[in-house]
């Protein structure tokens, strides 16, 4: 009866931190802006660390996963159970203070893939808590899958996959999309709020404006738009300008609305617009939505009456109209 506790607990435990290294490995970005949340001044006031949060995410992700892999395995069962125990702690402190403090009304721990509320968060972490104890006093009862020697030949190459992905999707895009703006989903659908609920809607803070003018339903409406997005374009790729600019010539050329999409000054836009020459004008937008609807800056995205049909990283600008 005690192996099978320890046998679940094992099972539950690994799955679950396999699935949040998972769906956050498929989109790194994500965690990073996670984590310049939580360096901020108004929450842990570790501003420093904040052009340190792509890294750390990285890392804290293959960890994770990593770990996961190994505890569902059984390789190295006692320095992965207490290395478990110690990122656990870590997510439990930083659930409690967003919770207790209403500091981040979401961790993140689950990515876009799966929401919960801070105070959910936390027990979850507390659950994990409990099921890793039995662990910790029976780790010589975790027996490995193979050999030790096969063990390690699979996490290397796991690894290596691991970082494999993460390089890809940070030179594309996520290469799994869970968020509100995935190609397919409509735009306009997204703002509607469910019938009895006050909750936000999974699309909110969406608006393109000018210096005069809302163009929101106008662009939504549009048989063929293009969004040319850059939430920071002082510090968008120069390189990714230089290609967008042909294929947005391409796409006026077709009959798009194009249109680029910032949160940066007035003066930053021009500036950028002149020395590349860009053949569009730049509508503003909340620069937490525009993390949001694209992992790249600058990104593409094409719309047809409101839905997402498709998005590209400025590396694959020439790819639009293949």
């Amino acid at each position: 009866m005690k192996g099978i506790l320890i046998f679940i607990a094992r099972i539950l435990v690994s799955f679950t931190f396999l699935y949040s290294g998972f769906v956050k490995l498929v989109d790194p970005l994500g965690s990073s802006y996670k984590f310049e949340e939580y360096f901020g001044a108004d929450v842990l006031n570790l501003e420093f660390l904040i052009p340190f949060a792509l890294p750390f995410s990285i890392l804290l992700i293959l960890v994770e996963i990593m770990l996961g892999l190994t505890l569902l395995l059984g390789y190295k069962p006692k320095i992965t159970v207490w290395s478990l125990l110690a990122i656990n702690t870590l997510f439990l402190f930083l659930t409690w203070y967003s919770a207790y403090y209403n500091k981040v009304t979401d961790c993140g721990c689950f990515g876009d893939a799966l929401k919960l509320s801070p105070w959910d968060t936390f027990y979850k972490n507390v659950i994990l808590l409990v099921l890793m104890l039995p662990l910790l006093l029976n780790t010589s009862t975790i027996s490995s899958v193979f050999s030790d020697k096969i063990m390690r030949n699979i996490s290397i190459a796991s690894l290596g996959i691991f970082i494999y992905i993460t390089y890809f999707v940070l030179a594309h895009l996520p290469i799994i999309d869970f968020r509100a703006y995935a190609i397919g989903k409509n735009i306009e659908e997204g703002m509607e709020y469910q019938d009895g609920s006050d909750e936000l809607p999974p699309v909110h803070d969406f608006f393109l404006e000018s210096d005069t003018d809302d163009l929101t339903d106008q662009i939504l409406n549009s048989e063929k738009a293009m969004l040319i997005v850059s939430y920071e374009i002082e510090q968008g790729n120069a390189q990714g300008f230089e290609e967008i600019r042909e294929m947005a010539t391409k796409a006026i050329e077709k009959g798009y609305m194009v249109y680029g999409v910032s949160a940066s000054s007035s003066e930053g836009i021009q500036e950028v617009m002149h020395r590349h020459e860009l053949p569009f004008e730049f509508l503003f937008c909340d620069g937490t939505t525009l993390k949001t609807i694209i992992r790249a800056n600058p990104g593409v995205v094409t719309l047809e009456k409101g839905t997402v049909v498709g998005k590209w990283n400025w590396r694959d600008a020439a790819s639009v109209f293949e």
